[in-house]
């Protein structure tokens, strides 16, 4: 069973593109069914980090909006961060899902029990995902994902049962 969901940002909870204002500052784009698909994971057990390589004062503030408390920015070494997080949680690798969509994602989803990523991640990271989102990165990826790891867990009606 899985219990914790570790994501990465630039690509699964964005579309991947960095926007600047004409004041230099950072924007990034997040979808609210990634969020309610987070919330409700997180109401039927599931713990949430994230691991991302860069760092931004926007992850932090979207990370805080839906309750994740773990948030590992401007990481080279992403199987350092996962090795952090499973300890702090006492779970093994085969309880953990990642979503991820590029090469620096790789060295995590290797070593977990459920890899999965959104519809236009690379080549690579498809062939070694469990799941693969219908969904683009910052289009709903994610909330296929949560969805998919609820499925697996068996509580995916309970928690669609909320909503009724």
């Amino acid at each position: 069973m899985i219990r914790l969901v570790i994501l990465d940002v630039d690509g699964t909870l964005t579309d991947g593109g960095i926007y600047y204002s004409e004041e230099g500052v950072e924007i990034k784009r997040f979808n609210v069914k990634d969020g309610l698909g987070i919330i409700c994971g997180m109401k039927h057990g599931l713990r949430f980090a994230i691991i991302t390589g860069r760092k931004s004062n926007i992850v932090m503030r979207r990370a805080s909006e839906l309750g994740i408390t773990d948030i590992y920015q401007g990481v080279h070494n992403k199987v350092e961060s996962l090795m952090s997080i499973i300890a702090k949680y006492r779970v093994n690798p085969d309880e953990v899902a990642y979503v991820g969509d590029d090469l620096n994602d790789l060295s995590v989803m290797e070593k977990i029990a459920m890899p999965m990523c959104p519809s236009d991640a690379v080549e690579e990271v498809k062939k070694i995902s469990k799941f693969i989102s219908k969904r683009k990165g910052g289009e709903g990826a994610v909330r296929e994902c949560v969805e998919h790891v609820l499925r697996q867990n068996g509580s995916f009606e309970k928690a669609l049962r909320k909503f009724r």
